[in-house]
């Protein structure tokens, strides 16, 4: 019998974290101690009084049948945080859908909407399952390039005409996964604005939306005055409140986009564990106190890091949200390259640039997801890592 992959499958690429976690594995075999920063996995816990309802909720064992969709009180809980946190005013009834994670909503999402042939606008360099839903639907993708003289924010005026045609969807992320830059209110207008003129739906992955620095501020693409005409935000709640092994998020915005993918995921899934929701409404309606205090943490890492590499010479940008920096690599490699000589003669995963598209080419990601110490032995690491190559090349020249 000969048993064969679709040939949609066969489009997409291996992994990269699957390469990666080989390539760890090859390391630990042979003694070396990796430091992993591949991942964006949080090593953070949940509030006591998340993971308090979480347990006392899973008592009740009436609880554990099929939710088939968001329960009343998790709706309304993210209308609430969405208000308090945002400003955006939500109806919980037809403007929120609980999903399985963002991913999983992001995933099936151009199943939904996207019919083979038409093109979908995605960010280059771009979370990996934005292309992946696409390819999987049979739709098209045209990259938008996200380039540092641009403040990582396409130009949308020089996407040509005939593509706009064919146009069903845009996905856009800010603050951005694996570009960490963040957008203004200027430039949502412009997305509204462009929207309507071409009849494109608005997709705006928000995953970190309480992971900016500095001050900035926190923008919702919905709070843009039209975004709810044209759009629809995915947000989630495993870096916000390090719920990431929960699975739980949630699509908010657009009403008539809400149903077309609750349509879609009713043939898909039951719902998410009654406790688990509760367990979030429980975060959703906290006072937040603890996200402040996960901010400053997140930045004292971020600095750690970029200090110990401008000591080896690497000077990265400090990213100005997410739990990520995303570096511009010394000379002299690729990003591939560059991310797995790290692991095998330095014990420092990261993740190369390419992976998220042709313009990530020369770049890499890292995860800030090790404590402060971790993350300055990683610096020392790359230190050696970076003066053994100097003096490599000296000695051979």
């Amino acid at each position: 019998m000969n048993i064969v992959a679709s040939e949609r499958l066969k489009k997409l690429t291996t992994g990269i974290f699957t390469e990666l976690a080989n390539k760890k594995q090859e390391a630990l075999k042979r003694g070396i101690d990796v430091i992993d920063l591949s991942v964006g996995s949080p090593d953070m816990t949940p509030a006591a009084s998340v993971v308090e309802a979480l347990i006392e909720h899973s008592k009740d064992i009436s609880k554990y049948g099929y939710t088939l969709k968001g329960i009343d009180e998790f709706q309304e809980a993210v209308t609430f945080f969405y208000n308090k946190r945002y400003g955006v005013d939500l109806n919980p009834e037809n403007e929120v859908l609980q999903l399985m994670g963002s991913q999983d909503g992001l995933s099936h999402l151009a199943t939904a909407m996207v019919n083979p042939g038409e093109y979908v606008l995605v960010p280059d360099p771009g979370y990996p399952i934005y292309e992946a839903s696409v390819t999987l639907a049979g739709g098209h993708i045209y990259p938008m390039p996200l380039l540092e003289e641009n403040q990582y924010l396409p130009k949308l005026d020089e996407i040509p005409s005939e593509i706009l045609r064919k146009t069903k969807m845009m996905i856009i992320s800010y603050p951005g996964n694996p570009v960490t830059a963040l957008a203004n209110a200027t430039f949502f207008e412009e997305v509204v604005r462009f929207a309507k003129k071409h009849n494109i739906l608005v997709v705006h992955d928000f995953a970190y939306s309480e992971l900016i620095f500095d001050h900035h501020p926190q923008i919702s693409f919905l709070s843009v005055p039209g975004a709810k005409e044209v759009g629809i935000e995915f947000n989630s709640l495993s870096k916000t409140f390090n719920l990431a092994g929960c699975r739980i998020g949630y699509a908010v915005g657009n009403t008539e986009a809400i149903k077309i993918l609750a349509a879609l995921k009713s043939h898909i899934d039951y719902g998410i564990f009654y406790p688990i929701q509760m367990a979030a409404v429980t975060a959703l309606t906290s006072d937040y106190s603890a996200l402040s205090d996960q901010v400053k943490e997140y930045e004292k890492r971020r600095n750690v890091l970029a200090a110990g590499l401008a000591k080896a010479g690497w000077h990265v940008a400090k990213s100005p949200a997410t739990m990520f920096i995303w570096a511009r690599i010394p000379s002299g490699w690729s990003s591939r390259e560059f991310a797995f000589e790290l692991i095998e003669k330095a014990g420092v995963a990261v993740v190369p640039g390419d992976a998220f598209g042709k313009i990530g080419e020369g770049y890499v990601r890292m995860a800030l997801v090790q404590s402060s110490e971790k993350l300055a032995e990683a610096a020392e690491r790359i230190q050696q890592f970076l003066q053994n190559r100097v003096d490599y090349v000296k000695n051979n020249n």
